[in-house]
């Protein structure tokens, strides 16, 4: 077999899922139909689980780097100081909080912007950021301003280190799966695969080959996004406006144009984006007059709202766009993708490795189709207050009041974040199915510094007697950690998975269901 996995697409989630496969020893072919990256405008921040995940894997470093660049730049194109330093913690204060996000002064505590929904911008001065599902995530907290282009470029380095086989300008044109594996056609190559995981976009090739089912709602807009150069950009008002025929964002930074219409999805989604039809779009939305003298970068979307029903059939996965598509309002997209690669990772190299127990794989599914789900319905509420139509149009202030209350504020913060993201393990401690918190250890390392490996860590948080021994037998799969935390520990013992996500904890010295949570997740004993 020439290939354990075949990935097709080299966007962020393809890279970060081959990342997670090589990491556990896995051998991964990454194709890619584009022969060079694109560049088209796209999400402009993370939010915190995938700042947690990439942190994670040891990327804090060049994340922190590459944040720095773009503030600087940010700061230049908007005309204030570059910040010297990056900003602490809070949700997303980029195209995930919204175009209309203001760029953030010199070394702020948190983004002054929460965040916005349909159009409603939120501020952070009512957020409550000492609510309980804000966790501390120690310095991915401080990660949010980097974008997909970024994402790509580092995680397509880390890939290069970690030797994986990425091909771009190939292009996957069929496969045949049968129970022993795939013969995947690449163009005039066939090579043959293990597993087959299409990260290959909203029109996924693997998925509509495959066979998935992908239900959901029709688009009823025509969106634009856009980095142009224009003149009567006084006649605009920045941020975010609802307009009597649509919705439209300016700024923050000069030049920066989207626009919504309800007059259905476009004829042609493939046509080229000309300064033409931006210009008539914010035209016909603001009805100002302005002219579009060059077009930087641009983008069409729709509230095309749809998802795989399952994301596994047989020896073919889906994951991102690939299994779920959605308009980009709160900025989730991106994120919901990564999270994806960082779930099913483990899960299918352990597979590969034959050490994971029956059913691990299908967790996939079970774990991350609700996210997916929340997400599409989160932008489908969102496009309902955007209409123009009366009924939506009482609806809007009466949102805009909630939502700008302390608890209203604090609500969209933790929904944008993804401080709430959790797994239903079916286990009755409260810690089970949530990200564990980057505890700090009295060594001088962070929990995220043991996770680089991909391994599962078991936490013996107080010396708990015999411990170490009933994790013994899994040690080729399980680091133990037995340094004390410099604060007060959140349970006396912790099993943390590969991804990072807690699977079992206690408070007490009871163990009783410390093995049967390593069968669970790890298989059987070596």
């Amino acid at each position: 077999m020439d290939y354990d996995v075949v990935v097709a697409g080299a966007g962020p989630v393809g890279l970060m899922l081959a990342c997670e496969l090589r990491l556990a020893g896995v051998d991964v072919l990454v194709m890619e139909r584009l022969t060079e990256p694109d560049l088209t405008i796209k999400a402009g921040s993370v939010n915190l689980p995938t700042a947690e995940a990439l942190y994670r894997r040891g990327l804090l470093p060049a994340l922190q780097e590459q944040q720095q660049r773009m503030m600087q730049e940010f700061a230049r194109m908007a005309g204030l100081a570059a910040p010297a330093s990056a900003p602490g913690s809070g949700p997303a204060a980029g195209p995930a909080a919204g175009p209309a996000a203001v760029a953030p002064p010199a070394q702020p505590k948190r983004p002054p912007i929460a965040g916005h929904f349909g159009g409603i911008l939120v501020g952070a001065e009512k957020v409550d950021f000492t609510d309980p599902e804000f966790r501390d995530a120690g310095p991915a907290s401080s990660i949010f301003l980097v974008n997909q282009q970024t994402i790509e470029l580092v995680l397509a380095e880390r890939a290069a280190e970690l030797g994986v086989d990425v091909r771009r300008g190939v292009e996957l044109t069929g496969f045949v799966a049968d129970d022993d594996g795939l013969r995947v056609q690449l163009g005039d190559e066939e090579v043959t695969a293990g597993w087959l995981v299409g990260c290959d976009g909203g029109r996924s090739i693997v998925r509509k080959l495959a066979g998935f089912d992908f239900v959901g709602t029709d688009p009823e807009i025509t969106g634009h996004q856009a980095m142009v150069e224009l003149e009567g950009a006084e006649n605009l008002t920045l941020g975010w406006n609802s307009t009597a025929t649509g919705i439209y964002a300016y700024g923050p930074i000069p030049g920066r144009i989207l626009t919504v219409e309800f007059d259905g999805p476009p004829i042609d989604r493939d046509a080229p984006i000309t300064a033409h039809e931006l210009e008539t779009s914010l035209r016909n939305v603001t009805g100002a007059d302005v002219t579009i003298t060059k077009v930087i970068t641009a983008t069409r979307f729709t509230d095309n709202a749809r998802q795989a029903t399952t994301y596994r059939k047989g020896r073919i996965l889906l994951a991102g766009d690939a299994a779920h598509v959605h308009s980009p309002f709160g900025g989730q997209g991106l994120n919901l993708g990564i999270g994806d690669a960082m779930n099913l990772g483990w899960k299918l190299a352990a597979t590969i490795k034959g050490s994971a127990p029956e059913g691990l794989l299908d967790t996939y599914t079970t774990e991350r189709h609700p996210i997916g789900e929340w997400v599409l319905d989160w932008t489908r509420a969102q496009i309902t207050i955007m209409r123009t139509d009366r009924h939506a149009r009482a609806l809007r202030p009466i949102i805009a009041d909630l939502l700008n209350t302390p608890d209203g504020s604090t609500y969209l913060a933790k929904k944008l974040s993804g401080a709430w993201q959790s797994y239903d393990l079916g286990n009755a401690h409260p810690l089970a199915g949530t990200s564990a918190p980057d505890l700090e250890f009295a060594d001088g390392t962070r929990l995220a510094d043991h996770l680089h490996t991909g391994k599962a860590l078991l936490l013996d948080l107080t010396n708990s007697p015999g411990l170490s021994n009933l994790a013994a037998p899994w040690s080729d799969r399980l680091q133990v950690i037995n340094t004390k935390p410099t604060a007060a520990p959140p349970a006396s013992a912790l099993l943390i998975r590969p991804d990072g996500h807690i699977a079992w904890a206690t408070d007490t010295d009871d163990h009783d269901g410390l093995v049967p949570a390593l069968h669970t997740w790890l298989g059987e004993a070596a």
